[in-house]
């Protein structure tokens, strides 16, 4: 415990309401709270918020009212005060342009919630994919003792002889609809059984990544990442969680102590092993960086290379979230990559790591399905799930999910398909006119942070109508945008610097040849520095400045992909 923490005011007295007289301002809202028929004695106990990011445009979380109730079980239990506290929420598939672009709103809503209001500790409930990063951010920046709480992924359905679950099994299908193979009655019904329960995706897209993060970096509790949103041990969790926050209000344990360079590594190896989602790498570095930690894509390949991918589970294995929990969950990860990980990194729990596999291995807790996880020496893949790439089109580099790739495509050069934007893709994607051939490459451009679209999930360009009845799987795909961690295919991501900032990728035309070589970690487009620097002098920004509100301090302040994707003004320097 520091001496700040020695000295801070507790409780409501903590953060005053400003009137000029102390005395008046705690008494004053001691009033006002026991205006909601509070005792004295409850109010003098430890105040433990609950940051509550449930909506009517967040399906992922709607089972949050009976988790925050275990939660306050919790708390109560333990000798604490919950006091539950709304958020910004931000429901995937209902946020325009994307919810990419409010991830740092949320951010900045949870820090300054946390900072503004009288608590001693925070849990922070989420899950769906950009709010678990949103409230790391928030907490690390606000640095008050925190434990997240993952909603937990869906359950798959059985659906005509197989297992169906969002969303590795809702491309699938979709693409299968763009063949021609599923017609458009399959494809409604098939559209009501793929998420037919509360929780985030059910594969290791983002959500159940960024779940699996958290557990890695320490700042959910121990075997919290997998279970499933309807599972009972959830409910569990959540009470736990409480309970703990109620432990970090007397003895704190800061964010800023757990989220450390070793932390930091550590889920990275996790994300590498896992096969986890491309977006982890933007959300991880955000989040890292607001605690001053530096995440190169550097240091991801030097990891990837010697971390292997020991899950089997979609899009890149067989299996689903709700198997790995009962695989023995990430603690059976953890356990076969102990010997590549910081074991001294400090956890939300007080205990490190190491500690915590020591005990567990200690309670007998070691089972595992190797079917689903497989042991270090016995990898599904020898090297990790990601890759960053570099080279005259990427010159601040890209990310390649190799483990979702196919390797044929991974030393390749190629002609150029370009899609100037989103809209340009959606309008001339499937026209019989369009010149594509399989072995092209497509490339689009301005769909980057500063596009205007925000990066969304559009880097998994879909396969040409023509090509896809052809029997066409997969092709090398090229973009500033991201991707969702539930897709497939052989799709560079993240070009930096993007295209609406003038990066080389703005400067590619129709027929160009580009050179991908996964080996060598590049990426290339094969023109002479004579003709760049004439299509550099011709380039203009694809859109002006927005005229007000978020938008604009959004585009004025958002940064590029290497850098998370932040706010310049809320990245905490390292020298600082």
């Amino acid at each position: 415990m520091t001496d700040r923490d020695e000295q801070a005011p507790k409780g409501l007295g903590r953060g005053l309401t400003n009137y000029g007289d102390a005395g008046f301002s705690l008494y004053l809202r001691r009033s006002f709270a026991k205006s909601m028929g509070y005792s004295g004695e409850m109010l003098a106990r430890p105040i433990v918020g609950i940051a509550d990011s449930k909506s009517g445009f967040n399906n992922c979380h709607r089972h949050f009212p009976e988790l925050i109730e275990a939660v306050k079980r919790g708390v109560i239990a333990a000798g604490g005060l919950p006091l539950d506290f709304p958020t910004v929420s931000l429901g995937e598939v209902f946020l325009n342009p994307t919810s990419m672009m409010f991830r740092n709103l949320m951010s900045i809503d949870v820090e300054e919630m946390i900072r503004a209001q009288p608590m001693d500790a925070v849990v922070l409930v989420g899950g769906c994919d950009k709010t678990v990063p949103a409230q790391l951010m928030g907490a690390a920046s606000a640095d008050r003792p925190a434990v997240q709480l993952l909603a937990g992924p869906m359950m798959p359905t059985s659906f005509r002889g197989e297992r169906l679950g969002a969303c590795t099994d809702c491309r699938r299908f979709w693409a299968m609809h763009r063949a021609g193979t599923v017609d458009a009655r399959g494809i409604e019904e098939i559209e009501g059984n793929l998420a037919t329960t509360a929780g985030t995706c059910a594969v290791m897209g983002t959500a159940s990544t960024m779940a699996a993060i958290a557990e890695a970096l320490g700042m959910a509790l121990p075997g919290t990442a997998a279970i499933p949103a309807v599972h009972a041990d959830r409910l569990r969790a959540a009470e736990a969680s409480g309970a703990r926050a109620v432990a970090l209000a007397r003895a704190p344990i800061r964010p800023s102590q757990v989220i450390t360079q070793a932390a930091v590594e550590n889920a990275l190896r996790v994300l590498l092993a896992i096969g986890g989602s491309t977006n982890a790498i933007v959300h991880l570095t955000a989040i890292a960086g607001r605690v001053g930690v530096e995440l190169s894509l550097e240091r991801l390949n030097a990891l990837s290379d010697a971390t292997p991918v020991l899950v089997n589970l979609k899009p890149t294995g067989a299996h689903y979230m709700s198997d790995l929990y009962a695989a023995g969950g990430l603690s059976a990860v953890l356990r076969e990559l102990k010997p590549l990980l910081a074991l001294d990194a400090l956890t939300v729990t007080g205990e490190t790591l190491g500690e915590r596999l020591a005990r567990e291995e200690a309670e007998g807790a070691t089972w595992v399905d190797r079917e689903v996880v497989r042991p270090l020496d016995d990898p599904i893949e020898p090297v990790g799930g990601l890759v960053a790439l570099f080279g005259s089109l990427a010159p601040n580099g890209a990310i390649l999910k190799r483990s979702a790739a196919d390797p044929k495509l991974f030393e390749r050069e190629g002609r150029a398909v370009v899609f100037r934007s989103l809209d340009d893709l959606a309008a001339r994607i499937d026209t019989p006119e369009l010149d594509v051939r399989p072995e092209d490459f497509l490339v689009l451009q301005n769909a980057g942070p500063k596009s205007g679209y925000a990066m969304p999930e559009a880097g998994y360009l879909p396969i040409p109508a023509k090509l896809a009845r052809a029997g066409v799987k997969d092709m090398v795909r090229i973009s500033d945008a991201r991707m969702s961690g539930t897709a497939y295919g052989t799709i560079v991501l993240h070009v930096s610097p993007e295209a609406a900032v003038g990066g080389p990728l703005a400067l590619v035309h129709d027929g160009d040849r580009i050179r991908l070589s996964v080996k060598e970690r590049r990426i290339d487009l094969l023109v002479g520095d004579a003709e760049l620097a004439r299509r550099k002098a011709q380039w203009a920004p694809p859109l002006g400045r927005p005229a007000r509100g978020y938008a604009q301090l959004y585009m004025d302040h958002v940064l590029q992909a290497e850098n998370g994707c932040d706010f310049d003004f809320l990245r905490r320097q390292a020298d600082v």
